[in-house]
């Protein structure tokens, strides 16, 4: 999966592809680089973010999505997102699966995305973007996550959601101090153990810089190898900026791996 933040604020990407037309040439890019999927988002949930109004989210990614429609068909887009609002504009406009980082919050998101026959992606985060790493704090964070994962799993097929369409979040980076991260990513197995399609996204976060002691611009290398850790734990989709060595590492990962089988 390939980031692509419409916004001016994202840790790593803000400002870089607010105009459609630059948008549509860095999908454009992932897709040749292997990007199965690109995920389009309109506001920043980086540590300590202020919340985005959805009619401004509309606002930023409304013709990054027209502009993937007309320009890159046949390439699925996800949009990423936590207000029913901004989903359903983006499944009116193409958009085939709902990336939302509070597990369908909002009371409209799990019965629209049961409506409109759309995947969705739950993720985990505890509090809000604003205050989720002022001392994050679990008992035992694989179980509690799981848990979670699970008990939201099951609102969704309440909500009219077909258990195939779910894929499941751990949630790196969001409400986890470094310790937290390193036990799901090394505790995945847990989440895998649902049942569902498990995503990962480590691409540059904080916990590469405390693994690696790299700045954020500098953390390639570490991403691609958690990444593949995650992989190795049974994860089934990376959510990546650096698609092109991301595919590269997994060809060789996967080939290696699969001929000592």
């Amino acid at each position: 999966m390939g980031i692509l933040n419409a916004t001016p604020d994202s840790f790593s990407d803000g400002g870089l592809h607010l105009d459609a037309r630059a948008a549509l040439g860095r999908a454009r890019t992932m897709a040749a680089e292997g990007a199965a999927i690109v995920d389009v988002g309109g506001e920043s949930t980086r540590p300590g973010a202020a919340p985005v109004h959805p009619d401004e989210e509309i606002r930023r990614v409304a013709p990054v999505l027209d502009a993937l429609r007309t320009g890159l068909p046949g390439v699925p887009v996800s949009i990423d997102t936590r207000h029913a609002a901004v989903a359903r504009m983006a499944l009116d406009a193409g958009a085939v699966l709902v990336n939302d980082v509070s597990a369908g919050a909002d009371p409209e998101m799990l019965p629209l995305v049961a409506e409109r026959g759309a995947g969705v992606c739950l993720m985990h985060m505890q509090g809000e973007p604003a205050t989720m790493q002022d001392r994050p704090r679990y008992a035992d964070v694989v179980r509690e996550v799981t848990d979670f994962l699970e008990a939201r799993m099951r609102a969704a097929v309440d909500a009219g959601v077909p258990e195939q369409a779910i894929i499941l979040d751990p949630g790196i980076g969001f409400g986890k101090a470094p310790e937290h991260n390193v036990a799901l990513l090394a505790g995945l197995g847990a989440i895998v153990a649902l049942g569902r399609p498990v995503l990962v996204g480590v691409s540059r976060k904080g916990i590469i810089g405390a693994l690696t002691g790299r700045a954020t611009g500098d953390r390639r290398a570490g991403s691609i190898g958690a990444g593949l850790a995650a992989v190795q734990s049974g994860a089934a989709v990376l959510r990546v900026h650096d698609v092109a060595d991301t595919v590269d590492a997994m060809r060789a990962f996967t080939r290696i791996r699969g001929s000592g089988e």
